[in-house]
């Protein structure tokens, strides 16, 4: 019988003779390639296979799990190259080393080596499949931050002004463009529809709640959007505007009818027709000028309204019409025209029965200018005269002057001009005029203390040295107005007033004269 072993058989050393062997050196290296440190663990090499663990294990906290961000180049270059270098020392401590295979493990065993190869190269692509999971996650996340942010723009102008929103409305639109042609496939993109449908509604808000003249701008950049915005994105949403616009248009200009501020009737009615032609609200605007006319004419028919008011809008109705020239209201015009005739009439006898008198010359004068040839352009006159004497004497102004002067007896007055200057005299009573007397010559300015002196008697010369007027008037009280000639209005100090009484089957006379610059 052979002795018995003296102990356990050692770790695996150089082959006997130190014979390389070149089929297991690659298999060790191989084993190290694994990236577990097999190859070491055939030789019994714990420390380095050890080494190898810990290697992989860093690697793994490192690169699990997988993000947009990926492994760091370094460390990927640092384990490739620590890799090789296992795998260069397996082989160096492998070719010479024994290591007891059964004769089945050495058949299996380079092939074995081949298969766990296959382990960390499936690794790498599967973590390079996660890794791009992991990007395109991180790009469709951004993306949708992205339509998180545009969202968030239109949603803090919710209740405000269109002027004061436009900017971040602007900015949401390029968004929503973007990622809906850019970048349409993707959860993002797919989501743009719904927050275009959200756009058009948060914009055209003021619509809805039926604040026209305030929708007009934000609709009238939603009908735009077509040229700024690609069509095929938007689909049939910029037809959904016409309407609203053209309502919008109507319901603001109708709105605006008779005003002269902006904004005017005839700049959103007339956009109105122009740009939507075939709209029912362009037929109505037309209607709408039309009844707005009708019922200022009529209202000047009653009593107790602002006549004055009435026709400045009935001026501005005028322009309104003439302005509309697609919606053929010539007619109306004519009948704004004729409405504006009678309330400026309306306006002045208003302005005189509320002792406005200097507003009532300025009206009657103005529409005695206007319509010379007029039925009441000789009453106009009147009321102007009169009005000019009221304001000096306001009691000529308790009555407007009759439109026709009355029949009966008439009573001569002869007024003479004492004075330097030409002299105009107003009257108004049964009956109201205007007369002019030319300077006198020869005539001078009379002392203030000189009129004063008992017997003082202007007009005391030659009855032929003094312009003269004769003028028949009706029995009754006169109002009187003595002032230079083209004086204008009434100028402090250079005016003088006085009061007649003329009664039937008397002759009178009066004469006018200057003293220090007064009448």
């Amino acid at each position: 019988m052979p002795p018995p072993p003296t102990g356990p058989p050692g770790p695996p050393g150089p082959a006997p003779g130190g014979e390389a062997r070149p089929l297991q050196a690659v298999l060790v290296a191989l084993l190290n390639l694994s990236c577990l440190g097999l190859g070491y663990v055939a030789l019994r090499h714990w420390v380095s296979a050890a080494l190898c663990w810990a290697a992989t294990a860093g690697l793994l906290l490192a690169a699990l799990p997988a993000d947009a961000d990926g492994v760091p180049t370094g460390l990927l270059v640092g384990y490739g190259a620590f890799l090789l270098a296992v795998a260069a020392d397996g082989a160096r401590r492998g070719l010479r080393a024994r290591i007891s295979f059964g004769a089945t493990v050495r058949r299996l065993a380079l092939p074995l080596a081949v298969v766990l190869l296959a382990a960390p190269v499936g690794g790498a692509v599967a973590y390079a499949g996660a890794h791009a999971d992991a990007r395109e996650e991180a790009r469709q996340q951004a993306l949708l931050a992205r339509l998180a942010a545009a969202d968030a723009l239109v949603a803090a102008h919710e209740g405000q002004a269109y002027e004061s929103s436009r900017e971040d409305y602007r900015k949401a639109l390029e968004e929503y463009e973007d990622l809906g042609t850019a970048h349409a496939a993707s959860r993002a993109g797919k989501l743009v529809p719904a927050r275009l449908d959200a756009y058009y509604k948060a914009v055209a808000a003021p619509y809805a709640s039926k604040s026209y003249c305030e929708a007009l701008a934000p609709l009238k950049h939603l009908h735009t959007l077509p040229s700024l915005v690609d069509e095929a994105l938007l689909g049939d949403r910029p037809a959904g505007v016409e309407e609203p616009l053209a309502h919008s248009l109507y319901e603001c200009g109708a709105a605006a009818l008779g005003r002269s501020t902006a904004p005017t009737a005839e700049s959103n009615l007339g956009e109105l027709a122009t740009s939507f032609p075939r709209s029912p609200y362009t037929e109505k605007a037309g209607t709408a000028v039309g009844d707005a006319v009708r019922t200022r004419v009529g209202s000047l028919a009653a009593a107790g309204g602002d006549h004055c008011t009435t026709t400045e809008q009935l001026r501005a109705l005028r322009s309104t019409a003439g302005a509309l020239t697609t919606l053929r209201l010539e007619a109306t015009r004519a009948e704004a025209d004729r409405g504006v005739r009678r309330g400026v009439f309306a306006c002045g006898t208003q302005q005189f029965g509320n002792e406005q008198f200097a507003k009532a010359v300025e009206t009657m004068n103005g529409y005695v200018k206007d319509y010379p040839d007029g039925e009441q352009a000789a009453h106009a006159r009147s009321i102007a005269i009169a009005a000019q004497i009221a304001e000096e004497e306001p009691e000529a102004g308790k009555r407007l002057p009759a439109a026709s002067a009355p029949g009966g007896a008439r009573m001569t007055m002869v007024i003479s001009n004492d004075a330097p200057d030409a002299v105009e005299l107003l009257y108004t009573g049964p009956v109201t005029g205007k007369i002019t007397l030319k300077a006198c010559g020869g005539c001078s300015t009379y002392q203030r203390g000189e009129t004063l002196r008992a017997g003082f008697k202007p007009c005391s010369g030659a009855s032929s040295k003094y312009p003269k007027v004769t003028i028949e008037l009706p029995a009754g009280t006169y109002h009187m107005l003595q002032k230079r000639a083209g004086s204008g209005f009434s100028t402090a100090g250079d005016t003088k007033t006085s009061k007649a009484k003329i009664e039937p089957g008397y002759d009178y006379t009066n004469c006018l004269y200057v003293t220090s610059g007064l009448f």
